[in-house]
């Protein structure tokens, strides 16, 4: 799922291209991406777009006469620029947007890779209605640690769930997380209620640290250009996606917890003390042969090499 850094220059590309333009025509391809039914979608049209900005994960244009597009990509949508007058792709076309008076000429496509459908798109009237999606996170990089602090002492849950809460952070999900955690040198399952004030601090700094390199990171890499690479997986990342590669800081094997659709990389060395976490489906398998420590799996694989 696209996460702050990458919301963020699909806001800066589309505000670069298209602040000032008109949207002239919405071709939806997919009846499934209109989530609003008032206003209609037709009330877009023929309307000047004022700017864009980012809540949370969702995208949002600000269009004239006080109404709002707002996109939510979830895991697998994404933005491509095109040729004016291209029409929508295949089975993961959703939907295109057509405009006059562009700073550069082209139409705006909105795809979904896999069979599940879960981007979505409203028209919505008002900040009164806007209001409505946002989650109520706090933005990670506009508050200081003692906000911060607060946040995370709201709930006591695992760091992991903590930091992609969008009740209590906005815009950070799986991959951040990861790298987040592993900068911060913690656990991705203490308890946030556990953590001392040193520590708080340690992860505020990651935090921001991490988000603003990526942010800065991936302006560069695109230098200007539509960002059509998309993706939570960058070789760049130190743990997030890289299970059994090693750990840039100390050269520990990544390791994993699955849970359902989503998987937690993290390195034992670096952030829990060599202790082996618990990945449900295996340790269950297992049982007593599951390794409690990174030195017990090393053992074990070097016996069997």
């Amino acid at each position: 799922m696209p996460e702050l850094p990458d919301v963020q220059l699909y806001v800066e590309a589309l505000d670069e291209r298209l602040t000032g333009a008109v949207l002239e025509k919405v071709v939806l391809a997919s009846p499934f991406l209109l989530r609003s039914v008032d206003p209609p979608i037709s009330a877009v049209r023929g309307k000047k777009i004022e700017g864009f900005r980012r809540i949370g994960k969702r995208i949002i244009w600000d269009l004239e006469d006080d109404l709002f597009l707002v996109v939510h990509l979830m895991v697998a949508g994404r933005f491509h620029w095109k040729k004016a007058g291209t029409k929508p792709a295949g089975r993961i076309g959703l939907c295109a947007f057509e405009f006059s008076g562009a700073k550069e000429p082209g139409s705006l496509h909105f795809t979904e890779a896999g069979t599940k459908k879960r981007a979505s798109l409203y028209v919505v009237r008002g900040e009164a209605g806007l209001e409505q999606h946002r989650r109520g996170g706090a933005e990670p990089l506009e508050i200081d640690v003692a906000t911060f602090a607060a946040q995370l002492r709201k709930e006591n849950h695992t760091l992991k769930r903590s930091l992609t809460d969008p009740r209590l952070f906005s815009g950070i999900g799986n991959a951040y997380s990861d790298e987040i955690l592993h900068r911060a040198k913690l656990s991705p399952v203490k308890l946030s209620q556990k953590l001392s004030d040193d520590e708080i601090e340690r992860l505020h700094a990651a935090t921001r640290e991490t988000l603003t390199w990526w942010t800065d990171h991936l302006r560069k890499e695109d230098a200007g250009k539509f960002p059509e690479k998309v993706t939570a997986f960058r070789p760049e990342m130190a743990v997030h996606g890289k299970y059994n590669e090693p750990c840039p800081v100390c050269g520990t094997k990544v390791q994993r917890i699955v849970h359902a659709e989503n998987e937690t990389n993290y390195c034992p060395r670096c952030q829990t003390e060599g202790k082996l976490l618990s990945d449900r489906a295996l340790s269950v398998l297992l049982k007593e042969d599951w390794p409690k420590t990174i030195e017990e799996l090393e053992e074990r694989q070097a016996s069997r090499a």
